[in-house]
């Protein structure tokens, strides 16, 4: 389907990626970054730039940690695909439906993307995406993640009290928070039972503080894990953060802690 477009020059690639592949996301890790190389291959361009749009949220938000989000695996694989040169990716779970597979807002998707083009390609100096998990290590019962793009600092942004069913018709349900008194929303901790909790975190700097009554020696955290997951972590830049776990991704990318 692509071949009559080979004549014309491309200045880069946007690609919004569909649910369609969310049940093969161990496949993803390895189909997507073959796309990306074939068509830079077709083109002639080894630098040609490509970006995406990461996975929204969807369907019920739950109230236990979900371990078999199959929409979350698809992200973590898209995430594994900026190991790429040239790549980048626009992070929109904040603007997921939970009735509507096709969100409703449209514009803030554009803006992220032209954001990433314009920084990236264009040279511009503006900031094109949220905070990065760089690293997270376990000291004293506690879990210390630390970040790359953090310039201008980490929020935590303040979260609604309701939260979209779907935009046309407008349909909204009360936002029950999974860690109430926690200053950021999201994060579950395991030990090495693999058994997950919700966690209490709040930031410190340039760092986040993980820790869970229920977990007392933690071995692996997660960030907004879940299909249609609630999470507040984004940079003082105005751009989220996206969904992230510690431990190693197992071969069949499922949400539980393989065995080491």
């Amino acid at each position: 389907m692509i071949h009559p477009l080979l004549p014309y020059g491309l200045a880069g690639v946007i690609w919004y990626q569909g649910e369609a592949n969310a049940h093969q996301a161990a496949e993803y890790r390895t189909a997507f970054p073959l796309l990306i190389n074939d068509w830079r291959k077709l083109w002639n361009r080894d630098d040609l730039p490509f970006y995406w749009v990461q996975l929204t949220a969807h369907y019920a938000k739950t109230s236990k940690p979900q371990t078999d989000s199959t929409w979350a695996a698809l992200r973590e694989a898209q995430n594994m695909t900026l190991a790429l040169p040239f790549t980048g990716q626009a992070v929109i779970l904040d603007l997921g439906e939970t009735d509507d597979i096709h969100p409703t807002e449209k514009a803030p998707v554009g803006q992220r993307l032209a954001a990433i083009a314009l920084a990236k390609t264009y040279g511009k100096p503006i900031p094109y995406q949220g905070p990065v998990f760089k690293s997270a290590h376990f000291v004293d019962g506690n879990a210390v993640l630390s970040f790359s793009d953090t310039a201008g600092g980490l929020s935590g942004k303040p979260l609604p009290e309701k939260y979209s069913l779907s935009k046309i018709p407008p349909k909204y349900e009360t936002l029950v928070r999974n860690s109430p008194n926690s200053e950021l929303e999201g994060f579950e901790l395991a030990g090495k039972d693999g058994v997950w909790h919700w966690a209490d975190a709040r930031i410190e700097g340039l760092q986040i503080m993980v820790s869970s009554a229920d977990v007392s020696s933690p071995s692996a955290v997660r960030y907004a894990w879940a299909d249609n997951p609630t999470g507040n972590l984004w940079g003082k830049n105005g751009l989220p953060a996206g969904p992230f776990r510690t431990e190693t991704p197992s071969e069949t990318a499922s949400g539980a802690i393989p065995e080491r």
